[in-house]
């Protein structure tokens, strides 16, 4: 075998193994204000605890349910969806989960800092806030990895 062929099968093994972290469609507008009011809602919810026990557990339980609803929604827009600990990510994306991962416990330390001094409320806009600027900003960045990898595979 010549070793231009086989650099052209190790390129091609590796564009297929990429292909599931970049071969995606784009993200809805609504997908980061969505997940942002989920979070709120979730530690909204909490609002409900101590008092009416009924009232939380069925505001968590719609609350999963829209959780299962819009992962199914998701995993069949897209196909498969990358998981992090299935598989190996290209080095770029790679760095943008490392990110990701390293900044969510700083924001649920703000959230729970939120909660103890403000209560309830602040902590669900918070939440609200982070999270939909987080992912807002997780979403570009992950576009741009996304991007730089397919230009180096091609």
């Amino acid at each position: 075998m010549e070793s231009s062929e086989i650099r052209q099968q190790l390129a091609a093994a590796e564009r297929g193994a990429a292909a599931p972290y970049i071969d995606y469609p784009p993200t809805p507008w609504w997908y980061s204000p969505s997940i942002g009011l989920w979070a709120a809602a979730m530690i909204g919810a909490f609002t409900w605890w101590r008092e009416n026990a009924a009232l939380f557990a069925s505001s968590l339980a719609i609350l999963l349910v829209l959780e299962l609803v819009f992962l199914t929604w998701m995993r069949r827009r897209h196909g498969a969806l990358p998981m992090p600990g299935r598989g190996t990510p290209p080095p770029e994306i790679a760095a943008v989960w490392r990110g990701y991962l390293l900044t969510l416990p700083v924001v649920v330390l703000v959230v729970a800092a939120g909660w103890w001094l403000g209560g309830v409320p602040v902590a669900a806009g918070l939440a609200f806030v982070l999270a939909t600027a987080g992912l807002a900003i997780y979403e570009r960045r992950y576009a741009k990895a996304a991007a730089s990898v397919r230009s180096r595979l091609t």
